[in-house]
């Protein structure tokens, strides 16, 4: 088996979805319209998310899941330009910035919506 997408629950799939493709670099892959305004984008290697409004499940307040709980992760060269720009764009600060014992640096912002992102540059590649 091959994982395919992940998926988020979110209240308003198209307009983060928009901001995801203008600020962090994704493209829009397909938009399915009413009534749950599915919409999948995808990196540049072809990682899909999935965002969605499904009334069938609650829509979490990503805002208040903790980063280590629940977050995106995209990998930079420079996470202070990386982090200014999305900053400029509507996202919030967390103030958690860490460097792990691989030297791998990684900070913590929120998307307009809430959602946690993690920008991080590795040493090395994991993939």
């Amino acid at each position: 088996m091959k994982l395919e997408h992940t998926a988020l629950n979110v209240k308003d799939p198209k307009a983060q979805a928009k901001w995801m493709v203008t600020n962090l670099g994704l493209k829009l892959v397909r938009d399915l319209g009413e009534p749950t305004f599915i919409t999948f984008v995808a990196d540049e290697h072809g990682a899909l998310l999935e965002l969605y409004a499904n009334p069938k499940a609650e829509i979490p307040d990503y805002s208040k899941i903790s980063p280590y709980t629940l977050h995106l992760a995209f990998t930079t060269d420079n996470l202070s330009d990386a982090k200014s720009n999305l900053i400029a764009a509507g996202a919030t600060d967390t103030g958690i910035a860490e460097t792990l014992s691989t030297g791998d640096e990684y900070i913590f912002l929120r998307d307009p919506w809430g959602l946690c992102l993690q920008l991080i540059k590795r040493v090395k590649p994991l993939v």
